[in-house]
């Protein structure tokens, strides 16, 4: 059934994208096109939050903006982004609703589609992410996949680079998830060699803040709910795994400006900032209960020892670099869960991302 609900939800947003963009021309009489073919839009793919895609042109045809840019792909300093009409697919998920947030805030006129399938194993988005690129390619658009780092699986270097392969078990119990995202980097690129679609691809790593799922597995998630909860912090193995946090809104900043910029990449988004299982089950302790305690249980198979981004590219080619240290986005995200978890749950959208 499952499977029947998804193909159906994959041709219902092909079919308005494809009815949007025909009934809504690039241009009218009397307004400036584009030169050199910059009338596009663009789509960006979030296949790791129940398959987010964006699908943007804009509203006045005779100025540049978010989807607009030259024929190298590069986007003149000095131009006002605004005046877009966007599409987003899974723009109700964790990542997605603050990206749809800033695209608002920007005065951008955004529309929202979303299944409400998150968090499961079945959506891999290897189709997903085919028939996106299908559709970037038919309509001239630029094309974001939101890849991850767990494409390097369990690492041998450290931290990670872009230009590592990564060390990945393909029949382990973790490889439906790995490998569909390198299978979508994978095709990615064919369609950009192939067939000069112009993509970008970033790489993200541990992200958290409002409007997480509460239960959906996630470490941090996981912490902050059994701490609300008074119920014991479920570490696995030793504790010494190691992962980087980051911020919700730093990644759409990192998001937005690979977007807009002209490197293909892919770049790391992530936190360098690395912490323990143990040292991060202790700042939630800090934030929330002191006298919460911690449950060791034996460890999953193939879990990776250690990740930490590598952000050296994206500081040089997108002037960009997290701001948001975990002690300070932590309580944000305690605040929301708060609500939640207790029954308090605001309905005027008190729950930000910015910090």
């Amino acid at each position: 059934m499952l499977r029947e609900q998804r193909l159906v939800f994959v041709l219902v947003g092909i079919a308005i994208a494809t009815l949007f963009f025909s009934v809504l021309p690039g241009s009218s009489p009397g307004q400036a096109r584009y030169p050199h073919g910059a009338d596009r839009m663009s789509i960006s793919d979030f296949p790791s939050e129940s398959g987010h895609h964006i699908v943007h042109r804009p509203i006045y045809p005779n100025r540049m903006g978010f989807g607009a840019f030259n024929s190298g792909g590069k986007i003149p300093l000095g131009l006002k982004r605004k005046g877009l009409r966007i599409v987003v697919t899974g723009g109700a998920g964790f990542v997605g609703s603050h990206l749809v947030d800033r695209l608002i805030g920007r005065g951008d006129s955004v529309i929202v589609v979303d299944n409400f399938f998150t968090g499961r194993k079945e959506n891999t988005n290897v189709v997903g992410t085919l028939n996106m690129l299908g559709l970037a390619k038919r309509v001239g658009a630029r094309f974001l996949l939101t890849s991850t780092s767990e494409v390097y699986g369990d690492p041998l270097q450290h931290p990670q680079v872009e230009t590592y392969w990564g060390n990945v078990n393909p029949i382990g119990v973790r490889s439906c998830y790995d490998e569909g995202k390198r299978t979508a980097e994978t095709l990615t690129m064919d369609y950009h060699r192939g067939a000069g679609v112009e993509v970008r691809i970033a790489r993200i790593f541990n992200t958290y803040g409002p409007r997480m799922c509460i239960d959906d597995g996630r470490v941090v998630s996981n912490f902050v709910a059994q701490a609300l909860r008074k119920e014991p912090l479920t570490v696995y193995g030793d504790g010494k795994q190691t992962r980087s946090f980051q911020y919700v809104s730093d990644l759409v900043e990192g998001l937005m400006r690979l977007m807009e910029g002209e490197h293909v990449g892919p770049f790391n988004l992530g936190n360098p900032g690395e912490f323990t299982m143990l040292e991060l089950a202790q700042v939630v302790q800090e934030t929330i209960d002191p006298n919460a305690k911690i449950e060791f249980r034996p460890n999953t198979e193939d879990d990776p020892h250690k990740r930490k981004p590598d952000i050296s590219k994206a500081k040089e080619l997108l002037g960009w670099e997290p701001k948001v240290p975990l002690r300070k986005g932590l309580p944000l995200m305690v605040s929301d869960f708060r609500q939640r978890v207790f029954g308090d749950h605001k309905e005027d959208g008190s729950a930000t991302s910015t910090a």
